[in-house]
């Protein structure tokens, strides 16, 4: 019995000891979250789960074992509910995480985000150009190394505001009406080293 026991969890060590290899790989999963402050819409998320649900996906890299560095680049599409509207931002991330492996298959990391605004629309009113198209945030999670798949829970935040002003119907700038497009979300991802 102890051999079997033994043998089994050689067998789990091989098979996730893969995902922890330095190379590359391809990534895609779900952002679940909101622009400004994700606290406004936490009782909201519980009613309807699915309102503000965004997807990302991308490639990464990976050097060093247990402790190690990852970058990625990686295509989101977010969107936010406002009443009954969606604003939605579509950005490129470039995250550059430092992770550190724990306990067998599960690792930690940390790092900042760099991240270019392609594009912000407020269904039904003309938005302005955003404040900063290149914006600096942070990442900070959890993930499990299956064999050469990963899957990983992270939060993300934006460091400072990111406004982007209406528009008057005339095209004009108005100077009371702003939104927030700093990403405040969850992010779940799963991710293969090829």
């Amino acid at each position: 019995m102890k051999k079997a026991f033994l043998g089994i969890l050689c067998l789990i060590g091989s098979y996730t000891y893969a995902q922890s290899d330095p190379g590359f790989g391809i990534k895609a999963g779900l952002n679940y979250g909101a622009t400004g402050d994700i606290s406004n819409d936490v009782g909201e998320a519980y009613e309807n789960p699915d309102r503000d649900l965004g997807f990302h996906v991308g490639v990464f890299g990976r050097t060093g074992e247990r402790l190690y560095f990852r970058p990625e680049l990686v295509y989101t599409k977010l969107k936010t509910t406002y009443n009954s509207d969606e604003f939605s931002v579509q950005k490129l991330d470039a995250p550059l995480l430092v992770g550190l492996e724990v306990f067998g298959p599960i690792n930690i990391f940390a790092g900042p985000s760099l991240q270019y605004i392609l594009d912000t629309e407020y269904e039904g009113i003309d938005l302005g150009d955003v404040q900063d198209d290149f914006t600096v945030g942070l990442n900070f999670g959890v993930g499990v190394a299956l064999g050469k798949l990963g899957v990983d829970l992270r939060y993300e935040r934006g460091f400072k505001d990111n406004e982007a002003q209406f528009l008057s119907t005339n095209g004009i700038i108005t100077n009371d009406s702003r939104i927030d497009t700093r990403p405040d979300q969850l992010i779940i991802s799963l991710s293969l080293n090829l």
